[in-house]
């Protein structure tokens, strides 16, 4: 069945670039997950609409894989079709509009706009997702979120349909960590981000700031999802985990960060399997501690081994 539907893919486009039973592991920044049935980079919107409509047709499971640095993948892997939109990245400006493609990592945007004097995504410059992924989460960091910049969205409908998607619009769908773009399950395939002028030294001053705090405080020297909870009303997630004496908490080869307590960390050839009994067993402690019930910010997806 796996190669019927390669075959057909490939027939409809030569070009297209598909893999069968491909390990997703080096896709994220966890480095681990297991492998998808069907592997599909494309480079055009054209190959993703066209993916796109074929699995819609054929009731073909499909999953839309970016940066993967926000993203747990378990080890039995995705079954259907995985979609890597890295190769979609093509950044541009005009006037004070820059347009970045899918696959463009949103750190790669704001150094962009840095170097044509622009301000506004500074913000952006530690964050290490994609632009599809930081609309659909609606990232952030320093006081700042993708919505405060997004003035437009070329999506994709889970039919094929294209759709374009307007500031307001986006806007008004958009909070903490969640967008219209994830409520509907759109794919990304452009975001416009409307900007200001600015003295790039006073920019660059900014993002050498903002780099210095995420390098000293952040476990960046292991492989991680980034923050793994939600901030919870009223309270900081890193200092709970702390104080809960959670920091260096270990299982199998995934740990909580000795760095900030609010990562997890693989420390020693770690599995997704130890990543989601480590989140469990955090939850757990911190519900019965202080009656909080931490909420993942990280997206945990596929099938368990």
């Amino acid at each position: 069945m796996i190669e019927k539907i390669a075959a057909e893919l490939t027939e409809m486009n030569d070009a297209l670039i598909l893999k069968i039973d491909e390990p997703l592991h080096p896709y994220t920044y966890t480095k681990t997950g297991g492998n998808a049935d069907i592997f599909i980079a494309p480079h055009t919107v054209a190959e993703v609409q066209s993916v796109v409509k074929y699995a819609h047709e054929h009731k073909i499971p499909l999953m839309v894989l970016g940066n993967g640095s926000n993203l747990i993948i378990r080890d039995g892997g995705i079954r259907g079709i995985v979609l890597y939109l890295m190769n979609m990245n093509k950044i541009t400006h005009t006037n004070h509009t820059i347009t970045a493609q899918t696959g463009a990592a949103i750190i790669d945007v704001s150094r962009y706009a840095r170097d044509i004097s622009h301000t506004g995504l500074e913000f952006a410059c530690g964050i290490p997702g994609s632009v599809g992924g930081a609309l659909h989460m609606n990232a952030g960091a320093y006081g700042g979120e993708t919505k405060d910049v997004l003035n437009r969205a070329l999506v994709l409908t889970e039919t094929g349909v294209l759709l374009e998607l307007d500031r307001e619009t986006l806007e008004a769908g958009a909070s903490y960590r969640h967008s219209l773009i994830g409520d509907k399950n759109y794919i990304v395939l452009e975001a416009d981000f409307l900007l200001c002028e600015d003295s790039e030294a006073m920019i660059a001053a900014k993002m050498a700031d903002f780099t210095e705090q995420r390098e000293t405080r952040q476990p960046l020297e292991y492989p991680s999802c980034g923050s793994v909870f939600k901030r919870p009303a009223g309270r900081f997630v890193g200092p709970m985990i702390q104080e809960a004496g959670l920091q260096g908490y270990t299982i199998g080869g995934v740990q909580v960060s000795t760095k900030h307590a609010g990562f997890m960390v693989n420390v020693n050839n770690g599995t997704a399997t130890d990543y989601m009994a480590l989140i469990a067993h955090v939850q757990q402690v911190i519900l019965e501690k202080y009656d909080v019930q931490l909420e993942p910010e990280v997206k945990i997806i596929g099938e368990q081994e």
